[in-house]
């Protein structure tokens, strides 16, 4: 908890609320058309929304771009989360939403390992056990011998690995302003995404245009009200509430794609969600090895 009170919290997970309810919007738009376009010219397309939508706040904060340092960190940070979008979008109009969420809930478990490889951070056994636990609920929810395989699956595990790392690359820029972060996420998203989109360029139906440049509007909104429930609302509490996504993606799913998940999936996602918040609540009990963004 935050020590802002209780009232904060319950603004602060509004917020948050609203931040997944947005998110699931956007995905769902992609879900719904990202068969039919390639996924990088989805990602070129949200990500100059986004930079429109946040000009302003870089204009107004250009003083704070004179000096950037770790410019290397930061390309580094954008090239993995273009890889990470473009997964996803990939991904997410090829598997269940909800399955797409529930193994999304592996990558602060990924994160962790990273972390211990990358940064030399400890990793103690209880961890370790809340891994292979998640890797077990993956297992479960996935259920191979049910699922056919597809090539969203292997998205999957592309965004799951390069989304923990661009995760560890934010945490080690800790000391950028949120605008930096902010410009050069979107900038970088546009500039790298770019050639690959007009290289795969489909020509957008007219009926499509709005509700593709809408995922960046969603996004972009997301993005602001998941950086005010953070100021608002204690991490703890805000981590439990984010778990409320998989039950979003699931009724979305069954509600609007007529996805019904498997008996073995709730299994499947209980297990992957005990895992992330026995690792989650854990790191509140202790010094973190790095501050969170």
């Amino acid at each position: 908890m935050s020590g802002r009170g209780d009232r904060d919290n319950l603004r602060g997970g509004a917020w948050l609320i609203a931040d997944m309810s947005l998110n699931i919007w956007a995905l769902s738009i992609v879900k719904w058309l990202g068969a039919g376009y390639p996924s990088t010219q989805i990602v070129c397309l949200r990500a100059l929304v986004g930079l429109i939508l946040i000009a302003p706040l870089i204009w107004r904060g250009r003083a704070l771009f004179r000096e950037i340092p770790d410019a290397r960190l930061h390309l580094l940070r954008v090239g993995l989360s273009v890889v990470t979008l473009s997964a996803s979008f990939f991904a997410i109009a090829r598997v269940p939403l909800a399955l797409f969420t529930a193994i999304g809930f592996t990558r602060p478990l990924v994160t962790m390992v990273l972390a211990a490889l990358l940064l030399g951070e400890t990793i103690g056994l209880r961890r370790w056990i809340a891994a292979g636990i998640a890797l077990l609920g993956v297992v479960i929810a996935v259920n191979p011998g049910a699922v056919s395989w597809n090539w969203g699956l292997a998205a999957l595990g592309i965004v799951v690995v390069s989304g923990s790392g661009a995760v560890v690359a934010t945490r080690r820029l800790k000391e950028a302003p949120p605008i930096v972060l902010m410009a050069f996420y979107t900038a970088g998203l546009t500039l790298f995404s770019a050639p690959f989109a007009l290289w795969g360029w489909v020509p957008i139906a007219p009926g499509h245009a709005l509700p593709l440049l809408l995922v960046g509007c969603f996004a972009q909104a997301a993005q602001l009200c998941f950086l005010r429930a953070h100021y608002l609302g204690g991490a703890g509490f805000l981590s439990v509430l984010s778990y409320l996504s998989l039950v979003l993606s699931v009724c979305v799913g069954v509600m609007v794609f007529g996805e019904v998940p498997a008996p073995s999936f709730a299994l499947g996602a209980a297990l992957v969600v005990a895992a992330a918040l026995w690792v989650t609540l854990r790191a509140r009990t202790a010094p973190p090895p790095f501050k969170k963004d």
